[in-house]
């Protein structure tokens, strides 16, 4: 058994494989023998220390496979079952793990296990954006940011089938056909056009009900200007770095916008809340609603290289760790 720890913060070469021998799980919990880990941009905030964590720990957030023992009270939870999940604790990136149940998801079959941990986080994110924070209607257009990465062709391809009209943005040029793949119908690269000034073209200068960022820090103030009359700021990442302080008078108060910082965790607290997000998930891939196509694979031994691709942005579209 081997898992990925950090003794201390800060970047890719943190990242330390070692053995590790499990206990027996305890009550409500399982041990799981992994099948894929789930690669996601959290993982470098957690590694970098922008979102602080004890340490020494270990890293990730997103894991599926099938479990080999179950502890006491688990649930309905046995062993052979088909799991996945995308929530605390940390410590996906492992061969093995044990994890409670509370935040477990059984998997149904027909649908692959590495789809699965390529899209839990990804896709329980898109859920909560498109259905609970915001609930988005069909005709209406909508901004996504980074259309192109791994939420992004989730999302664009889950608010198409709502009837949403997506504009999204990317970083270069060769991700605007990928946005378009998976459904964008206007793509705006924020590097060479003035994202504002295109999507009130788009518009005819009305503006827009909603923008979902997880860019951050380059493209909030202009997001905001994006927004019509009582319009909804979606903000729920930094991948461009930490959120500069906000002039609410200024950005805010004359439209009398929306703002909100939402995650997952948010919208799955309850066993009822996890179970409506990955119901309606699987719905959407055994739909083909939503077609899911995994960018890269990397063993657990080339973790390190796995938070570089991720971070100088040449991974586009979901990607997994294989123990």
């Amino acid at each position: 058994m081997h898992s990925v720890e950090i003794k201390k913060t800060g970047g890719p070469e943190v990242l330390e494989i070692k053995d590790i021998k499990l206990s027996e799980p305890n009550s409500g919990e399982v041990l799981i023998k992994q099948t894929a880990i789930g690669l996601n941009y959290i993982d470098t905030y957690h590694r970098s220390g922008l979102y602080p964590v004890p340490l020494p720990s270990g890293i990730g957030l997103e894991g599926a496979g099938i479990i080999e023992k179950v502890g006491p009270e688990t649930n309905g939870f046995k062993e052979g079952d088909k799991v996945a999940y995308a929530a605390a604790p940390i410590g996906s990136y492992a061969t093995h793990r044990i994890y409670p149940t509370k935040s477990l998801i059984k998997v149904p079959d027909g649908i692959d296990l590495e789809i699965v941990a390529a899209i839990m986080t990804k896709g329980l994110t898109t859920f909560y954006l498109l259905h609970k924070t915001y609930e988005a209607k069909s005709g209406e257009t909508i901004l996504f940011h980074a259309a192109a990465g791994g939420v992004g062709q989730i999302f664009c391809q889950w608010a198409k089938s709502l009837g949403c009209n997506v504009i999204g943005t990317v970083g270069s040029e060769e991700k605007i056909e990928v946005a378009k793949k998976f459904g964008c119908s206007h793509v705006i690269n924020y590097n060479k056009e003035d994202f504002h000034k295109e999507v009130m073209k788009i518009t005819n200068d009305v503006g827009l009900p909603v923008v979902y960022d997880g860019v951050g820090k380059v493209t909030m103030e202009k997001s905001l200007l994006c927004l019509k009359m009582r319009g909804t700021f979606v903000s729920f990442g930094n991948a461009s770095g930490k959120l500069e302080p906000l002039d609410v008078g200024k950005l805010i108060a004359p439209k009398g916008l929306f703002l909100t910082r939402p995650s997952i965790a948010h919208y799955t607290a309850t066993r009822e809340e996890l179970d409506e997000a990955a119901s309606k998930l699987f719905e959407m891939i055994k739909s083909k609603k939503v077609i899911v196509e995994l960018f890269k694979k990397y063993s657990l031994n080339e973790v390190i290289h796995a938070h570089k691709d991720l971070e100088s942005r040449r991974i586009i579209g979901p990607a997994i760790i294989t123990p």
